[in-house]
């Protein structure tokens, strides 16, 4: 049973000294550097996830998988603890063009001894070599893969779905297909940080004024993989999905994020719509803080964990 946790008061709150301190550091450093919009998007790509790579440290417990799917083969690289209750599929962020499912080993693995879930961290096809509806549709097979799967490969079928960024958007997507294309509703929990659910773009999102993210970049990551008249289409924008009989959500984000609003919008629409969900809010915290070396970060993970472990319990 999941709680309704309303943290709006969070809005009006100083930041943290560190969270203060890293925004200031990367304002700096993304000043200094071409804006990824006159980048190449495949050059970009290429340069980012070898970044993370060399920053982010692999774990011996990771195991490579394929998910043999009828949409063709995934890949998969799964964390499996001690102890398995529930199964956590998580599909990376990276406006749908970049990030992978090896750029967050040491957070997949505390978070799967921590809730003692197997976490299945998937690849989803990229933009621009391609594009919409290629991303959703292999979120939509590596779900109903394990919808299948689970019980026999991880003994349990209690099943959470999550993901940040695009893939808190790709989880959102999954979830309304399984329920209108297959009539299933095997998630327990959705676990979504900072996702975009609106791809016309909010208010707030049209007007953010901080070094990433803006209004130009998010729409040149949305021309890589959308097309313009396609977002009024509630699978490509789910905010304005049929979203009765979804399971309960954690929604995560950050004020100092150009989806801040996106996150606040979908929150509220998925109460309306009778499901429960909770909303932290981190003062003064970027697009992605959960990835840094902030306290704003462990809390985030804290919730991510307590969650897991409330709806699968």
């Amino acid at each position: 049973m999941t709680r309704a946790v309303d943290s709006l008061a969070s809005l009006d709150e100083e930041p943290a000294d560190d969270t203060k301190a890293l925004n200031a550091l990367v304002d700096t450093a993304l000043a200094s550097a071409p804006p990824a919009y006159t980048r190449d998007p495949v050059e970009f790509r290429h340069e980012s996830d070898a970044y993370s790579r060399s920053t982010r440290t692999a774990v011996a417990e990771a195991v490579e998988r394929t998910l043999d799917t009828p949409a063709g083969p995934i890949a998969a690289r799964v964390f499996v603890p001690p102890t398995v209750e529930s199964v956590y599929l998580y599909i990376h962020g990276g406006a749908w063009m970049m990030g992978a499912r090896d750029l967050a080993d040491q957070l997949f693995w505390a978070r799967a001894q921590r809730a003692n879930a197997a976490v299945v961290s998937i690849d989803y096809r990229l933009a621009p070599e391609h594009r919409w509806p290629a991303p959703g549709d292999d979120c939509e097979a590596a779900a109903l893969w394990l919808a299948e799967h689970a019980e026999e490969e991880f003994g349990t079928s209690t099943l959470v779905i999550g993901g940040d960024s695009a893939g808190a958007h790709l989880s959102v997507v999954t979830l309304v297909r399984l329920r209108d294309r297959h009539g299933l509703t095997p998630f327990r929990g959705a676990d979504l940080r900072y996702g975009m659910y609106d791809l016309r773009l909010t208010p707030g999102a049209r007007q953010y004024a901080g070094a990433a993210l803006d209004a130009v970049t998010l729409r040149w990551c949305l021309d890589l993989c959308f097309d313009p008249a396609s977002r009024e289409d509630p699978d490509v924008s789910p905010i304005m999905a049929d979203l009765r009989g979804l399971p309960p959500a954690l929604f995560t984000v950050g004020t100092n994020d150009s989806l801040l609003e996106d996150t606040l919008f979908m929150w509220t629409r998925w109460r309306a719509a009778g499901n429960p969900a909770e909303l932290e809010i981190h003062p003064g915290a970027m697009h992605a803080f959960d990835y840094m070396p902030i306290a704003a970060a462990e809390k985030a993970i804290d919730d991510s964990v307590a969650f897991i472990r409330r709806v699968t319990a």
